[in-house]
């Protein structure tokens, strides 16, 4: 199946890439002669030389010179070029045969090829089936796939696709095409954009082409700089440079080396990841946010037990203990207490890289699964990486979903199908993040999927409203010796959130400048919080309480007067509150 090579006479499959292994493996046992490849089917891939030397082309040549290099004919299609030969000799024998079409059919192919799929795909059978008759081998390549069997209900498909579709299926279990050397290989980025009945059929192979792994890219860049030395174009080293690009593809990976070798644009490690966030995000077309985490758990004020089980969660990413590490993790409690500051932090003390889900769905059929598909792939290419998910039950949906002709059904069932794939512990660390976890689908947050269930909470000692205070000082700037911060807080004000401790003191900032001053005073200080009312949503915020309270899967974690309440009182009032909000 593939052109010979130096020195793989044991194993002509040795230096494959894994999914070209598979596929000749498939190929081997002559029960499959249809393949559908999909992913990063745009990158590029490794080739020998005829010296014997590494070097990266395209899929398509990789596929005409690599893995059908020895087939006698091999054969490319797709609706913007047409019918392509790979070899001058093939080019011949596809002018013969059109010439005897002609002849029979009265027909003008030979001097130009239809590129229409109804036409090209009765030529494309033709010409298969007598090279089969002659005893032939044969590889046809048809790229963008998705323009000639695109997702969606039959129903929906032109009559062109319908015929197209049917052709397709037909040759997938043809006996004289699975009997013959003939193999038909699909291209298509997104797996969710081909239609289901092909993509699902069994006589159809689905092969995912993924991103370059850490020793994949290490082999480009030593390919790119070809001899050059890499410190005279970069400040990080080898090794940490095939690392921290993770997630891109080797295309992306040669743009970063163009730059700095030909526009003496020098590698560093602030450039590196500016570059790789503009790339990834530019990839993603707005379907993720690049979080660049800046703070680690140090910066986070009062959560002391939550901190203390992700730092040992981050000790055993460090030692490379991915199998005690949990699949995810469902953060809950009221607005303001810092959910996604936590998350971040996490990631920022063993750090990682971490990414927001952004708004994948779309109206249209089909995109919206194929948009999660990338996202996947995309995160299978990252990994380690912290993966964050904002008010998750709502963002998320649930099994239930109707009205969109199931599309809702079945992306929560791909994600939770994701989150739950035990390949990925510790490799994909999911946060799901909500201030009402009683919403969200028992499916997500079992174990297995979102494991352990933190709870934070608004301060409730002076020591954890210090703490707060001092937080908040460093981020905000204000420099300002203050004996105590509870003499300050009018008495009978309720607990303050640090998203309200954060306000109060941009607040006292603001008043010292607008008095004409740089340096805020305590008095400033006193006088925004004897002025500063917090909104006040008591009956939502004893709720997110409550429910945060029934989800939390560590006593620890839960403050003492929370801990002493009965689990029967809690399930009540919960329900009480729903009632009154209700009704509300």
């Amino acid at each position: 199946m593939t052109k010979a090579r130096k020195g793989d006479a044991a194993d002509p499959l040795a230096e494959l890439p894994g999914w070209a292994r598979k596929l000749a493996q498939k190929y081997y046992t002559k029960t499959v002669n249809t393949f559908l490849l999909y992913g990063a089917v745009r990158d590029l891939q490794p080739l020998t030389q005829e010296d014997g030397s590494r070097g990266f082309g395209t899929l398509r040549t990789f596929l005409a010179e690599e893995l059908f290099g020895g087939r006698d004919h091999v054969l490319f299609y797709d609706r913007s070029s047409g019918i392509r030969s790979s070899s001058p000799d093939t080019q011949k024998e596809l002018q013969r045969t059109m010439a005897s079409y002609d002849a029979l059919y009265g027909t003008d192919y030979a001097k130009s090829l239809p590129r229409d799929p109804a036409r090209a795909l009765q030529i494309l059978e033709n010409f298969l089936r007598m090279r089969l008759s002659e005893g032939r081998s044969l590889a046809l390549i048809i790229d963008f796939a998705e323009t000639l069997v695109p997702g969606g209900e039959m129903s929906h498909l032109s009559a062109e696709d319908r015929f197209v579709l049917a052709t397709l299926e037909k040759w997938a279990h043809d006996p004289q095409f699975l009997a013959g050397d003939v193999s038909v290989v699909l291209l298509a980025e997104n797996l969710a954009d081909i239609s289901p009945r092909l993509s699902r059929n069994p006589y159809v192979a689905p092969l995912e082409l993924p991103l370059p792994m850490e020793e994949e890219r290490l082999e480009y860049v030593r390919y790119k700089l070809e001899g050059k030395k890499l410190a005279a174009v970069s400040d990080v080293p080898l090794a940490a440079l095939a690392k921290m690009t993770a997630g891109l593809s080797r295309i992306n990976l040669d743009r970063v080396l163009t730059e700095a070798l030909e526009r003496g644009v020098r590698i560093t490690t602030e450039q590196l990841k500016e570059k790789k966030k503009e790339l990834i995000q530019a990839e993603c077309h707005g379907l993720l946010e690049f979080i660049e985490p800046v703070n680690s758990l140090d910066a986070v004020a009062g959560h002391a037990k939550a901190k203390e089980m992700l730092r040992g969660a981050a000790n055993a990413l460090k030692k490379g203990r991915m199998e005690v590490m949990p699949m995810g993790y469902l953060v809950s409690g009221p607005v303001g207490t810092g959910k996604t500051f936590l998350v971040s932090c996490f990631a920022g003390e063993i750090g990682i890289p971490v990414v927001k889900f952004l708004n994948f769905r779309s109206q249209w059929q089909g995109v919206t699964e194929s948009n999660l598909e990338k996202i996947f792939n995309l995160l299978k290419a990252l990994w380690p990486v912290a993966v964050m998910v904002d008010e998750a039950d709502t963002f998320l949906g649930n099994r239930d979903s109707g009205g969109d002709s199931g599309t809702s059904s079945r992306v929560f069932g791909s994600i939770a199908s994701f989150m739950g794939n035990t390949v990925y512990r510790g490799k994909i660390v999911w946060f799901l993040m909500t201030a009402r976890p009683d919403l969200l689908p028992i499916d997500l947050k079992r174990q297995g999927r979102a494991e352990e269930h933190l709870a934070l909470f608004y301060p409730e000692t002076e020591a954890e409203r210090e703490e707060l205070f001092k937080v908040m000082q460093k981020k905000t700037g204000l420099k300002l010796e203050v004996p105590s911060i509870s003499e300050l807080i009018p008495t009978g004000t309720r607990q303050l959130s640090g998203a309200d401790m954060e306000a109060v003191l941009v607040r006292t900032r603001f008043r010292a400048l607008a008095q004409g001053r740089e340096q805020a005073t305590v008095e400033d200080l006193k006088a925004v919080f004897e002025d500063f009312v917090p909104p006040s949503y008591p009956l939502e915020i004893e709720l997110q309480n409550l429910v945060a309270v029934q989800e939390c899967t560590s006593r620890e974690l839960l403050p003492e007067s929370f801990r002493r309440l009965d689990r029967d009182h809690i399930t009540r009032r919960v329900r009480e509150l729903k009632n009154l909000l209700e009704q509300g």
